[in-house]
């Protein structure tokens, strides 16, 4: 199976998108950059509903293995970057 040399340039590119993606396509990011680059979901559940938003986003990707986070990561830029880098 391919290595991700290419995750972390794909995670600067997102960083730079010239249009802000929604909150959901936010939140999907985030879900699978927390797993790719942590693991499972590590923390408590937090009281602020932003933070809960991104807390959820993170722990409905557990079980994913980095590797299988890294590519679902990038499949989801390529899903975005059309709409975000216009």
């Amino acid at each position: 199976f391919l290595g991700f040399p290419q995750f972390e340039e794909i995670v600067e590119k997102a960083k730079n998108f010239k249009n802000l993606p929604s909150k959901e396509e936010f939140l999907e990011f985030y879900g699978y950059y927390k797993q790719a680059t942590v693991g499972d979901c590590n923390i408590e559940e937090p009281e602020d509903e932003e933070k809960k938003a991104r807390y959820n986003a993170w722990k409905s990707k557990a079980g994913l293995t980095i590797d299988d986070a890294k590519a679902y990561y990038i499949e989801v830029y390529k899903k975005y970057a059309p709409k975000l880098e216009e």
